[in-house]
């Protein structure tokens, strides 16, 4: 073992911490009787020691490793995305810091509004590059939007981002203002039209149905957006979030103890109502189940763990939002609380419960 982790450049008690947890179990004995690697032991050793320097979190290795329809070619090919992924966002990071270098040398001005397009940190391109990694169509909550598409043929997809939850079985138009999303669409996917939910460049009633999944919380007006939809579409299916209620963000723990500045962030977010009486909706709770695969905001809310993980983090709009101070200390205080076992006092009702209403809502017209 100690050779492994010399080799491995990690920690002889790191090796046995993976022996005690499952991930990584020496299955050979040498003649003295102590624990040996075998060939296929080094093997998944690098793999998890190379998702693990990717960010990801020990549970999601365990799941993304013992996936028995994975083998070593698999887990190669997506390490090389995942670091190619990487490379070109700081490539592209290095260029922009370039060029403002190169206009502050030419005595040039640049406003804050310069600084942030520079650096490509408009919300929809500063989260958009980290999607591919936990954002995907959870399979429940599918059901249910799909459900209240209802026999719609042609479906419109506002701010559709990747494509999750767009339904196979429909003729999909997709729009979507991001470059950096619309990149990352799949091959094969609903053809997407570059354009704002405000202003839509479709006439009226010129689809069954309009659905807008987890994004109206970033355009810059909700309700002119909503209104849109409701002019294009027949009917109109979106997957929003629910701030009427009082104390609204004492529903969710993350917000509660360590996050309260997301009730700020949501601010100037219209009401619930106000979004359902601009379009003539009806409003419908959706459950977020415990092993919940779109990594959204609230997917974690029983595996915590998954918060101290920064790709996890990056795939949420919330934390740019709140900022990096803000940011690190709300995970300095949650990996200190898991670690003294204070959270898991302060929430021990979650270790039974298969979903939780934390506050999304579907708005059907």
């Amino acid at each position: 073992m100690g050779r492994v982790a010399e080799r491995a450049g990690v920690s002889v008690r790191t090796l046995h911490h993976y022996d005690e947890i499952g991930l990584v179990r020496p299955s050979a004995r040498t003649p003295a009787g102590y624990r040996a690697y075998a060939p296929g032991d080094v093997e998944r050793l690098r793999e998890v020691l190379a998702y693990r320097r990717l960010g990801f979190g020990l549970r999601e290795i365990a799941e993304l490793i013992g996936d028995p329809s994975t083998d070593a070619v698999a887990h190669l090919r997506r390490l090389r995305g995942l670091l190619l992924e990487r490379r070109d966002r700081a490539a592209a990071m290095v260029a922009a810091i370039d060029r403002e270098l190169a206009a502050r040398a030419k005595g040039l001005n640049v406003t804050p509004e310069e600084q942030l397009e520079m650096l490509g940190v408009r919300l929809y391109d500063a989260i958009g590059g980290a999607y591919t990694a936990t954002r995907r169509t959870e399979p429940r909550i599918a059901a249910q939007i799909w459900d209240a598409l209802g026999d719609a043929q042609t479906v419109l997809n506002v701010g559709a981002g990747t494509g999750s939850y767009e339904p196979a079985d429909r003729d999909v138009t997709a729009v979507e203002p991001s470059a950096v999303m619309r990149g990352q669409r799949p091959a094969g996917s609903a053809p997407c039209v570059a354009a704002a939910a405000e202003n839509l460049p479709f006439e009226d009633r010129s689809f069954d149905v309009a659905m807008a999944v987890s994004t109206v919380h970033h355009w810059e007006d909700p309700i002119a957006g909503l209104r849109e939809m409701r002019r294009v579409a027949r009917r109109v299916v979106v997957l929003t979030f629910d701030t009427d209620e009082p104390g609204w963000q004492d529903r969710f723990w993350l917000t509660r103890d360590y996050l309260p500045e997301f009730a700020a962030v949501l601010a100037q977010f219209p009401s619930l109502a106000g979004m359902a009486d601009a379009i003539g909706a009806r409003a419908e709770p959706v459950p977020i189940p415990w092993d919940c695969a779109d990594g959204l905001f609230e997917a974690y809310w029983r595996r915590p763990g998954a918060y101290l993980e920064d790709h996890v983090r990056r795939a949420m709009s919330v934390w740019t939002r709140v900022g990096a101070q803000t940011e690190q200390r709300a995970v300095r205080s949650l990996s200190e609380d898991l670690d003294s076992g204070r959270w898991a006092e302060r929430n021990s009702d979650l270790v039974d419960l298969a979903a939780a209403d934390l506050g999304l809502r579907l708005l059907v017209v």
